[in-house]
């Protein structure tokens, strides 16, 4: 164990910082200081009924979604962004693993359960340059709080996509319509799966994913994200 004093003497050399403002952590503050977790724009939508939750309309009339919940809402230029920078372009995996646990430990307490965890997963020519995906760390959070498996490949994405920042909705579900396989049959039949990514906007790639699964002979599909934009 290393000396407190070295510890202390350690973080005065190299302070640990938030990773949404960049100021220094203070004695017994972990990822995000105390400010920024408690200012972040949480959803609660966990609380609502599919009646009820925004979210959840985006699905309506297309793919059959149990639940769909998202933990932060994403605002640009705010705090929420700048961890999904972290995450996805500057290696600080960490972030979805905290935001992950947090997470699941909200669901958890409100007894949501599911079978299986299975992120959303990039192409493996994407995956080769950015070294790996942004959604496995959140899946892994999620995972330890709700004490169920998770799997990197229970899903495998079979064709490379175009960017969706710049396509309408009907343009993101022509974009990745018919991308996604199921790497084992036997890992997803019967269960209730939970789909997890970085962002929803409109869903179009989470819709994709539930009705691959759904089709596969997955007894329900549930999605989750770290946050949700505006359409």
């Amino acid at each position: 164990m290393i000396p407190r004093f070295l510890s202390d003497f350690v973080g005065l050399i190299f302070p640990q910082v938030c990773l949404a403002c960049e100021q220094a952590l203070g004695r017994g503050e972990e990822y995000l200081c105390t400010n920024c977790r408690m200012q972040l724009p949480y959803t609660d939508y966990h609380l609502l009924s599919a009646d009820t939750n925004p979210l959840s309309r985006r699905f309506w009339g297309r793919t059959p979604i149990r639940h769909t919940l998202s933990y932060l809402r994403f605002l640009r230029r705010g705090r929420v962004q700048h961890l999904l920078h972290q995450l996805k372009y500057r290696g600080q995996r960490d972030v979805g693993r905290v935001l992950g646990r947090w997470y699941g430990h909200e669901l958890a307490q409100h007894n949501f359960q599911f079978d299986l965890i299975v992120p959303v997963p990039l192409h493996p020519s994407k995956l080769a340059k950015r070294g790996y995906n942004q959604s496995d760390p959140f899946a892994e959070g999620m995972a330890e709080s709700l004490r169920i498996p998770w799997h990197a490949a229970g899903l495998r994405r079979i064709e490379h996509t175009d960017s969706q920042t710049r396509k309408n909705r009907l343009e993101r579900w022509e974009n990745v319509a018919g991308v996604f396989e199921v790497a084992a049959l036997t890992l997803i039949q019967g269960k209730h799966i939970l789909v997890v990514d970085d962002v929803l906007t409109t869903g179009a790639t989470l819709e994709a994913c539930a009705a691959t699964l759904l089709a596969a002979g997955a007894a329900e599909v549930s999605v989750a994200t770290i946050a949700c934009a505006d359409r």
